[in-house]
């Protein structure tokens, strides 16, 4: 099953719409606009965040706002409009860690077609231990492998990064990891 966003009302005149394939040539059915015709495309929601690492350690970030409320998770949040993947992650990891950092690669890349969102993380090396969290985060803290509350965390795409984290970690190198989330 895909995730379906369910659009009312047109974003340009305000009128109802109507979920049909448009006379265009084009081949999905889109939400149109029943007295303007505009169409209203639905498109995936892009996640951006970082892999913040000091030593050994891993930054995560116990979540203060639903979903997932006191969940564990790795800094990440929706893009804005007007940046770049990079300073999306860069931006989140402040907010929610109040983090000091070095952006590093691209590390991981999921689609989550459930929920219609892209989740996409960034290697960051962190400066130091201090960490000032924002509004949405209860807690930053550090996590040796051994000690990540795997059963508390709050989503799989959190997962799946920190376990190709510390897979790429023992083999020595780091990859672009890509996955279908389904």
């Amino acid at each position: 099953m895909l995730y379906r966003p369910h659009i009312q009302f047109c974003n340009q005149c305000g009128a109802p719409v109507q979920y049909r394939v448009p006379d265009d040539g084009d081949t999905r059915e889109r939400a149109i606009c029943t007295a303007c015709g505009t169409i209203q495309y639905e498109n995936p929601l892009t996640v951006v965040g970082t892999v913040p690492v000091l030593g050994d350690q891993v930054l995560l970030c116990q979540r203060n706002i639903e979903p997932r409320k006191y969940k564990w998770t790795l800094p990440a949040g929706f893009m804005e409009l007007g940046e770049t993947v990079a300073e999306g992650a860069a931006r989140e990891t402040v907010e929610e860690a109040g983090a000091q950092f070095t952006l590093g690669a691209l590390f991981t890349v999921m689609s989550v077609p459930l929920v219609g969102q892209v989740h996409i993380y960034h290697l960051a090396r962190l400066h130091n231990d201090r960490f000032d969290p924002g509004h949405e985060t209860i807690e930053a803290r550090l996590f040796d492998e051994q000690d990540i509350p795997w059963e508390a965390l709050a989503f799989r795409t959190v997962r799946h990064t920190l376990e190709c984290f510390f897979a790429d970690r023992r083999a020595g190198h780091f990859g672009v990891h890509t996955a279908d989330m389904r």
